[in-house]
């Protein structure tokens, strides 16, 4: 779990391709998360627009400024549009928006609600989309992301998951691709 294990990870299965002679062509982030209230509901899926790092950044005494702001490159990892349409097309009842990585998974209301101020476009968080993302920028690879919702973004309440719905949502999705990706 975390961005930055998602990032080795993936960029390591991208080089040991490679070197195998079978390189990928392109990269899907697909796993669970996290549903922001009403945009989702648990056990929907969605798309990501963008992969953004919310918590990137530094704190001040005026709030949070994200590293875009900093000027020390982009916690925005843009979604290839082609897969992107390929993947809507596949997977016509999902819901599209920002999916937020986070590296603490946000357990209070007042917590959500910060973040749904911030990126007012997003669906839901999870914690690897941006990791996963960068490496497949680096290998100058197409990136996508896709996540079924197991729980609602906010206070942590562990008897509130659905973990088994989640995953069922997941598998549903992930039998349509083989078919649907070009």
């Amino acid at each position: 779990m975390g961005a930055a294990a998602a990032a080795g990870g993936t960029a390591r299965l991208l080089a040991l391709a490679e070197a195998a002679g079978r390189p990928y062509r392109a990269v899907l982030s697909a796993g669970i998360g996290g549903g922001f209230p009403g945009q989702v509901p648990v056990g929907g899926t969605v798309l990501a627009a963008r992969s953004i790092a919310a918590d990137l950044g530094a704190d001040s005494p005026d709030g949070f400024i994200p590293l875009d702001e900093l000027g020390f490159g982009s916690a925005i990892a843009a979604v290839d549009e082609s897969l992107l349409a390929a993947l809507r097309a596949a997977l016509p009842y999902a819901v599209v928006g920002d999916v937020l990585t986070v590296n603490t998974v946000t357990g209070t209301a007042e917590g959500a609600k910060a973040l749904a101020a911030r990126y007012p476009a997003a669906v839901a968080e999870a914690m690897e989309g941006y990791g996963v993302a960068c490496a497949a920028t680096a290998a100058g690879l197409p990136f996508a992301e896709l996540r079924t919702i197991s729980n609602p973004v906010g206070p942590r309440d562990r008897a509130a998951w659905r973990l088994a719905d989640a995953f069922a949502s997941l598998a549903k999705a992930a039998a349509t691709l083989p078919r649907a990706l070009p």
